[in-house]
């Protein structure tokens, strides 16, 4: 949402900019911006927009002359008229000089360069770099009236950059006497050719913080927004941008892969896609992205090798798909290969339907899993609410029996015998007999594979979850 003051009404690709609010909403802040690239420069110029005081720094004087001279030093619909009104106004400046921008500032937002290397890692050496030029800065300059600065990693960086890279920094270089450094993630969402509406409609506002006193700086620095400010653990804000370009990428590939194979049988994989992205409630919706356990059923496992199967026969490759299918045993692998690598042989599965609340167990992940535990000589005991072997029939009494001829021996339908004297819970069942049994007589080691086994299960000792 648009405040009065930093309104855009986008005509084509150039924004027409209403007249800038004199007051942000929590109150003028000044603000050091490190590093005038993309998202500098647009990070920048909105907060001075905005009515911040805020102060560009960067080695690079081909960035800093344009911002001083009233224009953009990079190519984005919209932000050179930003730029020059920032500059205009007295509320936007740039400079080579670390120490100008940190005279009094309240906050940095360090937007500099986070290339991949040869190797594929992420480069972190701009990171340390402007880390070092604010603590050293912070030695000679007057400090914020609150005594307080918070440095704000805003470019994109793997989780435990704040915690460790950022934080050995500062501990070589420790703030003066009567300062305190605070720290924070808060990644960006910006997009090149719509950066400003971007930044003035996000997707989300969120903050990676320990420090109370720096969440409550960046809330009130991005108040004007209209948006929620979400704080949240540092490494969960650090891992979100990854999620986020990991999906998009993701969604690319996979609609060019259906482009790829569905053009042999003449079909126009645009129309498909157009119908397909108006399921908001399986295909474009939070469901299915819940980490957990691997996927199962009567339709997901057999179409997924039934699209592969015929991209195979048109000399077609889908290696997303493909890989679909491969990530797919490797959660159930993964399992297994963590049940290896503790103690004990007497293991509870609680759940062995593919899917809450059914008895399908036609290629339940719950069922090979069992399976190979079985195999590995380990004494299963299975509980689950719903299956009985027998009302089994069809092709889910043939699936089982194929899987587990002797399911009737370890099936119990009370989850306390199942617990009784187990090493370990592999729990996927979410019903209340269950939760139940798992509170009165906890094993030693539980394995969550669903994710919704609440608060009181999460805390009991020996509690893991499958992917988190």
């Amino acid at each position: 949402m648009y405040q009065d003051g930093v309104a855009v009404a986008l005509m084509g690709a150039v924004g027409t900019w209403a007249k800038p609010r004199r007051e942000p909403v929590g109150g003028v802040m000044k603000v050091a911006v490190f590093g005038l690239g993309y998202v500098g420069s647009v990070t920048a110029a909105c907060l001075a927009a905005a009515g911040h005081d805020v102060w560009g720094v960067d080695v690079d004087t081909a960035k800093v002359d344009p911002i001083t001279q009233g224009h953009s030093p990079v190519v984005e619909p919209g932000l050179d008229e930003l730029v020059a009104a920032g500059a205009t106004s007295g509320r936007l400046h740039a400079t080579t000089d670390p120490r100008l921008a940190l005279e009094g500032a309240d906050v940095s937002l360090i937007c500099v360069g986070t290339p991949s290397t040869q190797a594929g890692s992420t480069d972190l050496t701009y990171i340390k770099r402007a880390v070092r030029d604010i603590a050293e800065a912070a030695q000679v300059v007057v400090r914020p009236e609150s005594g307080f600065h918070t440095i704000v990693v805003r470019s994109t960086v793997p989780p435990g950059t704040v915690d460790e890279v950022v934080a050995k920094v500062l501990a070589d270089v420790p703030p003066p006497e009567g300062l305190t450094f605070g720290t924070a993630m808060c990644p960006e969402f910006l997009r090149e050719g719509s950066g400003l509406a971007d930044f003035y409609e996000p997707p989300f506002v969120v903050v990676g913080t320990r420090s109370p006193k720096a969440g409550a700086a960046l809330t009130d620095l991005f108040a004007f927004l209209g948006a929620e400010v979400q704080v949240v653990d540092v490494r969960t804000a650090e891992a979100l941008k990854y999620a986020c370009n990991a999906f998009h990428a993701t969604k690319v590939s996979f609609a060019n892969e259906m482009g790829r194979i569905f053009r042999h049988f003449g079909v126009d994989s645009r129309e498909v896609m157009k119908i397909f992205v108006q399921d908001t409630s399986l295909n474009i919706s939070p469901y299915y992205l819940k980490p957990g356990f691997a996927f199962g059923g009567s339709c997901l496992p057999k179409d997924l090798r039934s699209v592969l199967h015929l991209a195979r026969t048109h000399d077609t490759e889908l290696p997303l798909l493909a890989g679909a299918l491969a990530t797919n045993e490797r959660s159930v692998r993964d399992v297994v290969d963590r049940v290896i690598a503790g103690p004990g042989r007497e293991i509870a599965l609680l759940g062995l339907s593919f899917k809450h609340a059914t008895d399908d167990l036609r290629e339940s992940p719950n069922v090979e899993l069992a399976e190979r535990l079985i195999g590995k000589g380990y004494n299963l005991r299975i509980y689950d609410a719903i299956v009985n072997p027998s009302r089994l029939v069809g092709a889910n009494l043939r699936h089982v029996r194929s899987k587990l001829p002797h399911l009737q021996r370890v099936l119990t339908d009370d989850p306390n015998a199942a617990l009784s004297g187990a090493d370990l819970a592999i729990v996927s069942a979410t019903d209340t007999g269950a939760i139940n049994a798992l509170l009165a007589a906890p094993p030693p080691r539980i394995i969550d594979l669903s994710g919704r086994l609440g608060a009181d299960v999460e805390a009991l000792h020996g509690y893991e979850g499958v992917g988190w």
